[in-house]
């Protein structure tokens, strides 16, 4: 089944001196219990599509698309309070900086709490305050929290950032949402930790079949734990597909140059070679290029790229490149 299904999605951001296109006509699906990465360089417009997803840009941001389907409903024809109660059902978000997602008012095992839905709960309902609160805790030990007494009475500004992510990952799985979308979940997590989050969301993936949507900068922990890759250079989509083609035969110069630039998958290269990186750096909002907006880095650039590429589909492999990296026979 069809769970996302987005089209020409435009995300515009409205300023003094007009609007500012970030994120430019991206198309974007998701099926149910499939794992897909969205990866790109900070600023690539990543966690911009992950907010307008679950609807919490604010009003400076325009959100326009040609289809914006989840489950076969458009989330855009609907009200906000349409869209808040299905949102809110169906979809759950890790965000990047846990801090600041979490109420600093309150303390955590109230917030916890309150993320799990009443359906949820077994027994009588005088003893749903009581099994609430046990089944706040098994999530808390669930995440990698033991000691919970040290922390549930606590403010979120009295704990680390790690203990936050752990406590945002809880709130998150608490209602076994249908998509979780988790953005950059293991910035401020040790090593151990992050190991045991993603085998926590492959254990949802499997056996409850929720879909998961993972945003990361860094390639190889995407490819390890998706099934397809979504990738994106400055608010367009460059390529998309299966993340084991992908990785095997890249169609864009700017997937070429991630996957170049990653160690682990280079590993014919003698000891202490410098690796592959694109020259120059992503370009700020004010000063996007026109066309192919890779296009002052790209190895492969030429007049042709001061239009912007269509979306080729190659079998269940997309480009949106001028001069792909395969012969044209082959097309």
């Amino acid at each position: 089944m069809l769970l996302l299904d987005i089209k020409n999605l435009t995300i515009e951001l409205n300023t003094p001196d007009g609007l500012i296109r970030a994120v430019d006509r991206v198309n974007f699906s998701l099926r149910e219990g499939e794992t897909r990465g969205l990866v790109g360089e900070s600023g690539s417009g990543k966690s911009l599509i992950a907010k307008a997803i679950v609807g919490v840009l604010n009003q400076r941001w325009q959100v326009t698309a040609d289809r914006f389907h989840w489950a076969g409903q458009d989330l855009l024809r609907m009200n906000s309070k349409q869209q808040r109660k299905i949102i809110g059902r169906d979809i759950a978000m890790i965000y990047q900086e846990p801090s600041l997602s979490l109420d600093p008012t309150d303390v955590i095992i109230d917030q916890l709490e309150e993320a799990i839905p009443d359906h949820q709960l077994d027994g009588p309902w005088w003893r749903r305050s009581y099994n609430r609160r046990r089944k706040a805790i098994a999530l808390l030990h669930k995440v990698g929290i033991r000691d919970h007494k040290a922390i549930i009475h606590s403010y979120p500004y009295q704990l680390s950032e790690g203990i936050c992510q752990k406590v945002t990952i809880a709130m998150a799985i608490a209602k076994s949402p249908k998509l979780l979308i988790a953005d950059e979940p293991t910035t401020a997590l040790e090593t151990a930790t992050q190991a045991q989050l993603f085998r926590l969301l492959a254990s949802f993936n499997q056996l409850k079949g929720t879909a998961i949507l993972l945003i990361s900068h860094e390639l190889e922990t995407i490819a390890r734990y998706t099934q397809s890759l979504s990738v994106l250079y400055c608010g367009q989509l460059v390529e998309a597909g299966e993340t084991a083609t992908i990785l095997k035969q890249p169609l864009h110069p700017y997937t070429n140059a991630l996957i170049k630039s990653v160690p682990e998958f280079q590993p014919e290269l003698p000891a202490k070679t410098p690796l592959y990186a694109l020259p120059g750096s992503i370009p700020v909002l004010q000063h996007l290029p026109i066309g192919c907006r890779l296009g002052p880095r790209c190895p492969n650039a030429r007049k042709e790229c001061v239009k912007t590429p269509k979306l080729v589909r190659l079998q269940n492999h997309y480009y949106s490149c001028h001069f792909p990296l395969i012969e044209k026979e082959t097309l």
